[in-house]
């Protein structure tokens, strides 16, 4: 009941005029940078960190956490209009929503990311109230060996999805692997494949892989194309009309409230084990969502169910990763990250004590998560056309602004011109493999889950003594493992024989 009354108190803080005027605010900065190639919702964070000192402690976490979920919502707005994701989180939304916008579908795609952006944000932070002090307990049952299972997992189900060419998924993930180990080793102060040149010491940057991946690759794959993007849009008969923005029960009836449920869920619980994060929730979700779902033709030919699982899944992943940056001061993410830093700069320590002893002091950031997520769709509302405008640009003035900011992000990232080569290079590969059919997305989460992936194997290995069996023995592992096997059946044997992959290469060019 205490609790109760304390999550009241965080909503009473929202309705102060100044409060909501600092959450608002976030809300639209965290939608700007991570709808802008190269810029992401964690620099926005980061950037805005001074402005935390002149604000008190509920002010900061209020503008913190709704400049989170503005960023998690943020970068499904380019993944799904030019086939750019504003994040690592939104590949998936870009990977089936692009291919709706082509077909002159993109206000029902952007209609369907936002609706269920706002489902899965308002299940996260409703769970975070709720059950933060329970799933706390739950998440230290999934110890190292059951962490690297998990990554695993995650690894196999998006391999799995390209099945028709399992051999180009796998190439593709072990090169993103490859591609992560560069750098100093991930256990001890030793560099390694760096093939001589000093700089790689200090390894690849993700966003300068992220732009290179996508924003390079769209770009040269853009330039070899010789029709232009609006008249894509202008073909497809689609007016730009607000009311084709405004949610609509019918889109609701289309996917079903169970599955935005079990998207909300899905994040929520990802988000909770640190260092998923939202890319490994909206992976794990479309993936779950393409093995139970009753169109399975549509997946990989622009399905909106798909845009829904990992837009659900990853604006839910917000609420579940504060749970061990609170609890245990262990951030789930790289925004959390960021977050714990501002908690400590105003000298508060995360930890069971502030759960149980200052869980009035955090409920305004868990309450600013929820209102946030309900400003999702009326934003798009408001900016929907605005949005589906970024096709009726001019193709060369589109792209080339696009060149400059996503070269700018990959500098102001690190502010390393060597990483900003990185991007260029990691884009003309990127470019090379969607042109011979290999999925950049493999490439891409075998990049990201790669150092976690290896650093959970080697402790796992550590602890016992070099033996493997650890990973058999432990039942957190084991369940992982389990999930393998269980995701390999259904989307492998279960499959009908006669679906294949898309004609025109679509699963392969997101």
């Amino acid at each position: 009941m205490e609790q109760l009354f304390d999550v009241l108190h965080g909503f009473e803080v929202i309705t102060r005029p100044t409060v909501f005027l600092y959450m608002v605010g976030g809300f639209l900065t965290g939608v700007l940078f991570a709808a802008i190639p190269g810029l992401t919702g964690t620099l926005a964070i980061a950037l805005l960190l001074p402005v935390t000192y002149t604000l008190d402690i509920s002010t900061s976490l209020v503008m913190c956490a709704s400049i989170f979920m503005g960023g998690q919502y943020g970068g499904s707005i380019t993944a799904i209009t030019v086939n750019i994701p504003g994040a690592p989180s939104a590949v998936m939304t870009a990977f089936e929503g692009n291919i709706l916008m082509r077909r002159g579908e993109g206000a029902n795609a952007l209609r369907q990311a936002a609706l269920a952006s706002a489902f899965g944000g308002v299940i996260g932070a409703i769970m975070l109230m709720a059950l933060s002090p329970f799933v706390a307990k739950a998440a230290l049952l999934v110890q190292t060996p059951g962490k690297f299972s998990l990554i695993l997992f995650a690894l196999f189900v998006i391999i799995l999805s390209y099945r028709a060419e399992l051999a180009k998924g796998v190439i593709a993930t072990v090169l993103g692997l490859m591609v992560a180990t560069i750098g100093i080793d991930v256990a001890s102060p030793v560099a390694r494949q760096t093939f001589g040149i000093p700089r790689l010491i200090e390894g690849i940057d993700l966003m300068a892989v992220l732009i290179g991946a996508f924003a390079v690759n769209e770009l040269l794959s853009q330039a070899g194309q010789k029709y232009e993007m609006h008249n894509v849009f202008r073909a497809s008969g689609q007016a730009i009309r607000r009311r084709e923005f405004v949610p609509k029960w019918s889109d609701v009836r289309n996917i079903g409230f169970f599955n935005y449920l079990k998207f909300g869920v899905i994040g929520y619980f990802v988000g909770v084990l640190p260092g998923a994060g939202g890319s490994s929730a909206a992976f794990i979700s479309y993936a779950e969502a393409r093995r139970s779902s009753s169109r399975p033709a549509e997946y990989g030919n622009g399905s909106v169910e798909g845009v829904a699982a990992a837009e659900g899944s990853n604006n839910a992943m917000c609420g579940g990763s504060l749970v061990p940056m609170l609890s245990f001061g262990i951030p789930g993410d790289t925004t959390s990250a960021v977050i714990l830093g501002v908690l400590i700069i105003n000298g508060v320590q995360p930890g069971p004590h502030l759960m149980s002893t200052q869980f009035e002091l955090i409920t305004p950031m868990m309450a600013a998560l929820f209102i946030s997520a309900l400003l999702i769709p009326i934003v798009l509302m408001l900016a929907g056309s605005y949005y589906l405008h970024l096709v009726s640009i001019n193709k060369a003035i589109l792209f080339s602004s696009i060149a400059i900011v996503a070269m700018t992000g990959a500098y102001v990232s690190t502010f390393s011109a060597f990483q900003m080569i990185t991007a260029l290079i990691v884009g003309v590969v990127a470019y090379m493999m969607r042109e011979l059919r290999y999925p950049v997305v493999s490439f891409l989460l075998g990049f990201i889950l790669g150092p976690d992936l290896e650093v959970y194997f080697r402790r796992s290995l550590a602890i016992n003594d070099g033996d493997p069996m650890i990973f058999i023995t432990s039942m957190d592992s084991l369940f992982f493992l389990a999930m393998i096997g269980v995701f390999f059946y259904f989307m492998v044997f279960r499959q009908s024989s006669d679906e294949s992959t898309p004609e025109d290469g679509a699963a392969y060019k997101s």
